[in-house]
């Protein structure tokens, strides 16, 4: 009976105990489940209530994993239980990290928590405590917290200057990523121990010991120290320090001293090199040979002169500081002066080419003047640079000198060359009109030394009048006063012309011709160009082979079209080109120094007419050799064009008919003898003819005889062929006369002279007189 008792009194003071450990449980912050040591439900605080979704009444004698369902946020597979875990082991188990609480409607709630066991009196397990809380504020916080230390410990690294914190024994409590970095050093190196003995002791020094020792908290901080030194592992640097003893108990109540570094060897390097600089600049400044002032850019007054500018004016430099431009002789007065400085302040920028300064003795010098604006230590100045020009001036001065002396020279050698030109012309002339007139004399005479001394007379005529032709398109290449007369016309049949013109000269030589081009019936090949030009192109060339080459040599000419140009090839096996003389072979006189050259007479400039007359057709023409004695090759480009429409049909030359109309002709030339030539020729063919010999004679002659045509020369005694020209023209009876200009002078001013007097047509002496035939015959016609 009495054991019955103390067990009923056991058991009442344990349900005691119980009641007082539930009040206990739910009145605690945290949510609490209890179980038996079946692991059932017995109780849950309201908290545990609220999380679970579970009841008291509900709850239990349910499994604890019914009512406790907790699983991985990873892998959301289930957690073992760890009240299950604490029966076993008979301890206090943690929750899984990471652990979800699913409720009883499936609501999901991160948690954190452990489980303990509960003990008897005989040590065995009669339940477990569950121990949990909602884990998603606390993550929160701690998610806040590593994100700010993250961001202060990226913020401390990328600080560019140097801290350490030092203890109250100047020993290192803590150093920023910027030390670790910049002395390439570890923290066990550096934490703890004291600041004069870090590296190899250059801390250790009486400025920063007394820099140290005397900062107090009443300072905010200790002035600036400079420390230059070789440090173990950087070399050389130099550091300005700082430090500030830190007053607050943010260190457990120990005032520290805060220690802040900063790398300034490229600041004191480049301080170095300015002072350097600034020492140079003003020895060159000093010593320059051109004028240099510094003005102030708001008011024009000068604020430094160098040494020489002071030379310029005669001054010293002292005594220029302070003025005004115009006050040292520059731009003469203060309107000039300011009109100047108005510009550069404007553009920021003002030169002058020539401008006079003149010193304080009154010489003027030439100078070259050159301002711009920048800024100077916060300042707006302008850098004048002046130049003494004096001596270019005069050397300029000469050199136009002698350019107009070599304008006048040029000019006189052009009008020389065309007086030698009109001079040599005026005799060829009646030599000319001499050999037409033997020729028709011969009428089959069987006198062969007659026929031989006027053929060679023909050849060296012919010879001669190209050569004055040569000479004056010389003159006429080098001051670029050709112009063509373009036409399409067909390369073929103007090759076929050249050759015509070139055979003579081919055959006395011997030589081998093979011509390979398109049938011009057939196959035309049309450029447009100056025939006579084009034909004048193919004669040179076809002459300088002929020229080059030895007796019994070969000649190759072919005519093609390749792609959009017509292409003329000139090929022989003659002396060849030096292959130093080849780049230079169009140049004017070039082929002076090649060994036929002489022998074989000519000026040496055909080759350079070629290729001005090839340009001038948007052509290129090229010289090819391998050397000397190996011949040579020339090849002319020219654009091809499009075939023209029907080409009318020249009247041929023909001799008066008996009974026809009798044109008449008046020949007016001071050179008797070619004028007598002239008349017999033309009176042979069937005209009628009066000559004349002066201005006068020719106007007495015209209007008394009233000729259809005049052969009018132009260098004639009394009156000139213009003046002549002009009066005829001013004679109402005379004014349907043709008037043929006939003169030595060749060049495109004096065909404009002719136009201008009222001539109809030019021709250049000595006259072929095929063309005077055919200018003739054209007239004649329309009189009929």
């Amino acid at each position: 009976m009495s054991e019955q008792m103390n067990r009923s009194e056991a058991r009442a003071v344990l349900d005691a105990s119980l009641e007082l450990l539930r009040a206990t449980l739910s009145s605690i912050g945290d949510a609490v489940i209890t179980t038996d040591a079946h692991g059932r439900v017995t109780f849950l605080n309201p908290l545990a209530q609220k999380l679970t979704g579970w009841t008291q009444q509900g709850a239990v004698g349910n499994s604890l994993e019914r009512v406790f369902r907790i699983v991985s946020k990873e892998t959301r597979q289930p957690v073992q239980n760890p009240a299950l875990q604490a029966a076993d082991g008979g301890h206090a188990v943690a929750l899984a990290n990471h652990a979800v609480l699913i409720a009883m409607d499936g609501t999901e709630q991160p948690i954190e928590g452990s489980a303990v066991p509960i003990r008897e009196a005989n040590d065995a397990v009669g339940g477990i405590v569950v121990v949990f809380r909602e884990a998603g504020e606390r993550r929160r916080l701690e998610k806040r917290e590593a994100e700010a230390l993250a961001y202060v410990q990226a913020l401390l690294s990328t600080f560019p200057k140097i801290c350490l914190i030092l203890d109250a024994d100047l020993r290192v409590k803590s150093a920023n990523a910027s030390f670790y970095v910049q002395f390439q050093t570890t923290e066990k190196e550096t934490v703890g121990h004291l600041i004069y003995g870090l590296g190899n002791g250059q801390w250790d020094t009486p400025a920063l010991r007394k820099m140290l020792e005397d900062v107090h908290p009443e300072q905010d901080a200790a002035e600036d120290l400079l420390v230059e030194h070789e440090f173990p592992k950087i070399g050389n640097r130099c550091f300005q320090v700082g430090a500030r003893r830190i007053r607050n108990g943010a260190f457990g109540g120990n005032e520290m001293t805060l220690m802040v570094m900063e790398d300034v060897t490229k600041h004191k390097r480049l301080e170095e090199l300015l002072q350097s600089s600034e020492v140079r600049y003003r020895r060159l400044f000093q010593t320059a040979k051109d004028g240099i002032l510094i003005l102030d850019a708001k008011t024009g007054k000068i604020l430094d002169a160098n040494a020489f500018m002071a030379g310029l004016t005669g001054q010293e430099p002292s005594d220029i500081l302070g003025k005004e431009l115009h006050e040292i002789g520059l731009f003469g007065d203060v309107a000039a002066n300011k009109s100047a400085f108005k510009e550069l302040q404007e553009n920021g920028y003002v030169r002058y080419e020539h401008l006079p300064i003149q010193n304080k003795n009154g010489a003027t010098t030439d100078v070259e003047f050159v301002s711009n604006i920048y800024i100077e230590n916060n300042r707006s100045v302008a850098q004048c640079n002046i130049r003494d020009i004096s001596t270019r001036v005069a050397m300029e001065r000469q050199i136009q000198l002698q350019t107009q002396a070599l304008a006048d020279q040029h000019r006189r050698k052009d009008e020389f060359l065309a007086m030698l030109s009109h001079e040599l012309r005026n005799p060829l002339a009646p030599i000319r009109s001499a050999t037409h007139l033997l020729r028709l004399q011969e009428r089959g005479s069987e006198n062969l030394i007659a026929k031989q001394a006027r053929e060679v007379i023909e050849r060296q005529v012919a010879n001669l009048t190209r050569l004055i032709s040569d000479l004056l398109e010389v003159s006429r290449i080098v001051n670029a006063r050709i112009r063509l007369k373009r036409e399409t016309v067909d390369l073929c049949q103007v090759l076929q012309h050249a050759l015509i013109t070139t055979t003579p000269l081919m055959a006395r030589q011997g030589h081998e011709l093979s011509t390979a081009y398109p049938d011009p019936d057939t196959d035309p090949l049309w450029v447009n160009a100056d025939p006579t030009r084009l034909e004048q192109i193919a004669v040179n060339l076809l002459s300088n082979a002929a020229k080059y080459t030895q007796k019994g040599g070969r000649i190759e000419v072919c005519v093609e079209r390749l792609h959009n140009h017509a292409v003329l090839r000139v090929r022989d096996n003659g002396i060849g080109i030096a292959p130093e003389t080849l780049p230079h072979i169009f140049d004017l006189f070039a082929q002076a120094d090649r060994s036929l050259e002489r022998s074989q007479g000519g000026l040496g400039v055909g080759l350079s007419i070629v290729q001005k007359l090839v340009e001038l057709h948007g052509g290129t023409v090229e010289a090819f050799s391998e050397g000397l004695g190996k011949g040579s090759e020339f090849i002319v480009r020219l654009p091809v064009a499009s075939a023209p429409g029907e080409q009318p049909i020249l009247p041929e030359i023909t001799t008066q008919e008996p009974g026809a109309h009798v044109m008449r002709v008046l020949v007016v030339d001071d050179n008797v003898d070619g004028c007598m030539m002239l008349a017999h020729l033309l009176r042979i063919q069937g005209y009628g003819v009066q000559t004349a010999h002066t201005g006068p004679e020719a106007l007495a002659t015209a209007q008394a005889w009233r000729p259809d045509a005049v052969l009018l020369d132009i260098g004639l005694p009394q009156l000139d062929g213009y003046e002549v020209a002009r009066r005829l023209r001013a004679d109402p009876g005379l004014k349907n006369v043709r008037l043929i200009a006939t003169t030595g002078y060749g060049n495109e001013k004096d065909l404009q002279l002719a136009r201008e007097a009222g001539c109809d047509a030019h021709l250049v002496k000595p006259l072929e007189f095929g063309d005077v035939v055919k200018l003739l015959e054209k007239w004649n016609q329309a009189l009929l």
